[in-house]
């Protein structure tokens, strides 16, 4: 049984966990939990109403699979400000990639050009929620829209820092920059005549290489690392990594992070990653004799196997 979703902000390798729930994007946590009960009374096998068994058998896996790991991204905290970082993360990348971005729904289309947008955000995901779980045709096609919603609302939200304007609503959404008061025709006017009589030519745009771009990230990154924060060093690392896939010092760096999270399964991925790319990785060589030491004290004083252990082979009693 399929749950695939590919709009919005699914676009963007990301599970919209606020389009899934029905809820806007700074909903806080008691809001979210009304709302998740609500949707479990609807989709749950013993109150299901769906009228034909197929469907109700869909409404009771899409609850266990979709909607159920939706809501536990928002019961803990720590998981909470994870989910924070990423969405904001995605935020940023919506705002680079708006000229390949694609508008499908109407809803989506009238918030690009929306005057009061934030309002007109929160309205339209509340109409939307209404009817989301009425029908299997009616779940998916609101997660649709409301994930739309969700990437408009982040464009407008990333880009009002520097006088971020509205999205044209054609089937492209390449966005253009707009003052927050609109010039007078007079004032335009007055500014093109000005243009013509003494031409000043800007400035070309600075662009970084890739490789400076994914160097700044690793340098964030291991400012993150120093402070212990292995979390959002790890973000900058993804990000390094999604310019430079083969970058083996991102990909050594985030075998570090692993490694002091505990998670020696995918510090060990990470750090072959980048000893394939340079088998001379300082930061990775480092990581597989921590965890080739780890290994060896786990073999050699603990009768019973460790994490560490078990991943390099140590024997099962």
């Amino acid at each position: 049984m399929s749950f695939e979703m590919t709009k919005g902000l699914f676009k963007y390798d990301f599970t919209d966990q606020h389009a899934i729930l029905g809820i806007p994007l700074d909903a806080e946590f008691n809001d979210i939990r009304k709302r998740y009960m609500k949707i479990a009374r609807r989709l749950h096998s013993d109150t299901c109403s769906f009228e034909s068994q197929a469907d109700k058998d869909w409404a009771n896996q899409f609850l266990s699979k979709v909607v159920n790991p939706a809501y536990n991204k928002f019961s803990k905290e720590s998981d909470r400000k994870e989910y924070s970082l990423l969405l904001a993360a995605i935020g940023k990348r919506v705002v680079k990639e708006q000229a390949k971005m694609q508008i499908e729904s109407e809803a989506a289309k009238q918030l690009a050009t929306a005057q009061n947008w934030e309002e007109a955000y929160k309205t339209a995901v509340s109409k939307l929620a209404l009817k989301q779980y009425e029908s299997v045709k009616e779940t998916q096609e609101a997660i649709d829209q409301i994930s739309e919603l969700n990437m408009v609302y982040l464009l407008r939200k990333e880009r009002l820092g520097g006088g971020g304007g509205a999205v044209a609503p054609g089937s492209s959404a390449k966005a253009t920059t707009t003052t927050s008061t609109e010039k007078t025709a007079a004032e335009k006017t007055a500014a093109e005549k000005t243009a013509t009589v003494n031409p000043t030519p800007p400035p070309p745009p600075k662009v970084e290489p890739p490789d400076s771009q994914t160097e700044a990230y690793c340098r964030r990154a291991k400012g993150f690392m120093d402070s212990k924060n292995y979390a959002k060093a790890s973000l900058e690392l993804r990000e390094a990594l999604k310019r430079d896939p083969k970058h083996s010092k991102a990909h050594a760096m985030l075998a570090m992070c692993y490694l002091e999270q505990n998670q020696a399964t995918m510090a060990k991925l990470e750090m072959n990653k980048a000893l394939a790319s340079n088998p001379e990785e300082p930061t990775a060589l480092e990581v597989k004799k921590k965890l080739e030491q780890t290994s060896a004290k786990a073999k050699k004083g603990d009768d019973k196997p460790g994490f560490f252990a078990s991943l390099f082979g140590g024997k099962k009693k």
